[in-house]
């Protein structure tokens, strides 16, 4: 991981719903849900989710698995208790976090685009493992492989009665030959009072080949492979061998 921290995840993390809101994961959150029992030895009642963010994610699962949530930043713990009070909360680094306990189920979403080393990648895959039980299933959703990698840009914002905001998100790779892209933000924050002030953000993110997740997988001792989403987008659901 890089050293510069996202604006995003830390002084502007009380914006973090009206750039991405939570009903819009309803729909992919669903389609984690049916991947994790359909690949799981029972069904599963208990999910760890690492690099969980603002809790977008959980807002849907936690209908469906009893959560615990696990991320670096305080401030996005903060948003993320705000919309989940229900669920665990745990302040750790997804790539040497030890909690002693087994779940049913581990699930880490586009925190992992914030994996810029191999070595980061798999120690985040070991940490998956030593949570998961066995029989369990782990379910990868990066944001791109090395092979997925496009540059794009979008543009969206949401409102509520208090204050509201407008983003423009470019994602681009100055060097093809490395492990790292960037994705600029602009925003455009408006408070109750019709001020609007202009913030960048400046994001360094990462990804791997399609056999380099296949072999660290392997490598912490999953059993893994590729599947599809509908979106569409390339991610890994991993089991980890019952024992004998």
């Amino acid at each position: 991981m890089t050293g510069k921290k996202p604006r995003l995840y830390h002084e502007l993390a009380s914006w973090f719903h009206l750039l991405t809101a939570p009903a819009q994961y309803a729909e992919e959150a669903a389609w984690f849900h049916r991947t994790l029992v359909a690949n799981a030895d029972r069904r599963p009642e208990t999910l760890l989710e690492l690099g969980s963010g603002g809790g977008n994610n959980a807002s849907h699962l936690k209908a469906h698995f009893t959560l615990t949530l696990v991320d670096l930043s305080p401030a996005m713990m903060e948003v993320s208790r705000a919309l989940n009070p229900e669920c665990a909360h745990l302040e750790g680094d997804m790539r040497s976090l030890r909690l002693d306990q087994l779940f049913d189920a581990v699930f880490i979403h586009d925190a992992l685009s914030y994996l810029t080393e191999e070595a980061d990648l798999r120690a985040t895959l070991e940490t998956a493992y030593v949570h998961c039980r066995p029989g369990g299933v782990a379910l990868f959703a990066p944001d791109y492989l090395r092979e997925t990698f496009r540059p794009v840009t979008d543009h969206g914002g949401h409102d509520t009665p208090q204050r509201s905001l407008r983003y423009l998100e470019w994602i681009w790779d100055p060097d093809p030959s490395d492990c790292t892209y960037q994705v600029d933000f602009a925003y455009l924050l408006r408070e109750a009072d019709g001020t609007v002030r202009v913030e960048g953000d400046h994001h360094v993110c990462g990804f791997f080949a399609r056999q380099t997740w296949l072999e660290g997988l392997a490598a912490v001792g999953f059993r893994a492979r590729v599947i599809t989403s509908p979106w569409p987008g390339e991610l890994f659901v991993a089991v980890k061998p019952a024992r004998k």
